[in-house]
């Protein structure tokens, strides 16, 4: 009798020691649904109705406190949420949605905090930005603690949160069909901000007005809400072309939802949300459809739509005698090279037996000033000109923008130098 329970006592002792096991490899697992992993990969399998989530197997803690999360692809919609959650989280709900768990999502730039109802928060976040979570380990107390969240190595902002009773796991979510990020869960970050203001040149001296786009050296970001005609984010040159500097460029870096991009030249009064081309005194070239505006909601066929990866110029060809009172005033303004880079536009700075290609009403033969030739490129190659009254105090490279995602990289002045 006593071997039989001997024998018992065993069998429970080896079962017991098979569970210990058997949660201690469950406790440092990761989980995922709806997400495919290819080493620090991750990216959406799902029908776009139904939430993906990732929960990484250990918390983050006093040794480990920070990760990161790099955008590859935004997919359909760039419903991609960064944040923590407890460990047994529900992975068919983003993070941030149910208690105990927080999250920045990079679509609407909101905060979740254990609600699915968020608050404005920070930037949305595209294709190739980097989301970073982490907590602040001196205020873990009373069940407390500040999690933090940063954009491109700058932090954003904080929050304080409840701390579940087995901690706080990284969790990635996502809801739409192409999404894709590169989890980095051992990334470190420090707060340094003399550095953070030296490593990058915001260039926002070359612009005399930025409104709902962000300038990060020749980078223009556009961070409005993108959702009617009245969110146009625009940027507009501190400088007017002149016959020292008489042509810029624009490369789409990202064509974002829509690729509302367009390149043009207006007066320095502009209306900000008014696109390029759309009201009087400014005329442009428009990615999305190839129509040019001069000072009209309603465009003409003028040349081929541009996608990512095609280069937009602009100029104006002055005629021989034309003098304007504005580059009296621009001496620190270095004269242009007569040198066009190899393969781009060559230097059209003044007008030589051109046709007139307009005939008829001008909508702004009103305003004072001359006429001159405006000419657009794609690539390098011209498409077409437009002749047009120059606004008093000149024209000035203006560029528009009005969906989500949209980055363009800017040369002011590419045939210099």
């Amino acid at each position: 009798m006593d071997d039989i329970n001997l024998h018992y006592r065993f069998l429970n002792w080896r079962r017991r020691i098979r569970e210990i096991r058997e949660a201690r490899a469950v406790r440092f697992q990761e989980r995922y649904k709806r997400m495919l992993k290819d080493g620090d990969t991750l990216s959406y399998h799902g029908n776009s109705d139904e939430v993906g989530c990732y929960v990484a197997p250990r918390p983050l803690s006093k040794g480990n406190c920070y990760f990161e999360v790099t955008i590859m692809d935004t997919g359909v919609r760039g419903t991609i949420a960064v944040g923590l959650v407890p460990q047994f989280y529900k992975l068919d709900h983003q993070p941030g949605w149910l208690p105990y768990s927080v999250a920045y999502h990079a679509d609407d730039g909101k905060l979740y905090n254990g609600n699915p109802v968020g608050q404005q928060f920070g930037p949305k976040c595209n294709r190739g930005d980097r989301i970073g979570c982490g907590i602040y380990t001196d205020t873990f107390e009373s069940g407390l603690t500040t999690v933090f969240f940063t954009k491109n190595g700058k932090e954003v902002g904080s929050v304080v949160v409840p701390v579940a009773p087995d901690g706080l796991f990284p969790a990635i979510g996502m809801h739409s069909l192409g999404e894709e990020v590169r989890l980095d869960l051992q990334a470190e970050w420090a707060q340094d901000e003399d550095d953070s203001v030296m490593m990058v040149d915001s260039h926002e001296d070359d612009w005399g007005r930025l409104y709902d786009v962000q300038a990060s050296g020749t980078l223009l970001e556009y961070v409005g809400k993108g959702k009617s005609i009245m969110d146009v984010g625009l940027a507009q040159a501190r400088q007017p072309l002149t016959t020292r500097s008489h042509y810029f460029e624009v490369e789409i870096v990202d064509a974002g939802e829509k690729c509302y991009i367009a390149l043009g030249l207006a007066r320095r009064d502009y209306p900000k949300n008014r696109h390029p081309g759309w009201s009087r005194g400014s005329v442009a070239y428009h990615a999305d459809d190839g129509k040019i505006f001069h000072g009209s909601g309603v465009g003409d066929p003028f040349g081929p739509r541009c996608f990512e990866g095609d280069i937009m110029g602009c100029g104006i060809m002055f005629p021989r005698d034309y003098h304007s009172d504005s580059e009296d005033e621009q001496d620190d303004w270095e004269p242009m090279a007569v040198r066009p880079k190899q393969g781009r536009v060559q230097n059209l700075v003044y007008l030589n037996d051109i046709d007139d290609e307009e005939e008829g009403d001008d909508p702004e033969q009103d305003q004072e000033g001359r006429k001159v030739t405006v000419f657009f490129t794609r690539n390098g190659k011209i498409i077409g000109r437009r002749e047009v009254m120059v606004p008093a105090g000149g024209f000035y490279p203006t560029i528009g923008m009005l969906s989500s995602g949209e980055k363009v990289k800017v040369d002011l002045h590419p045939l210099s130098g």
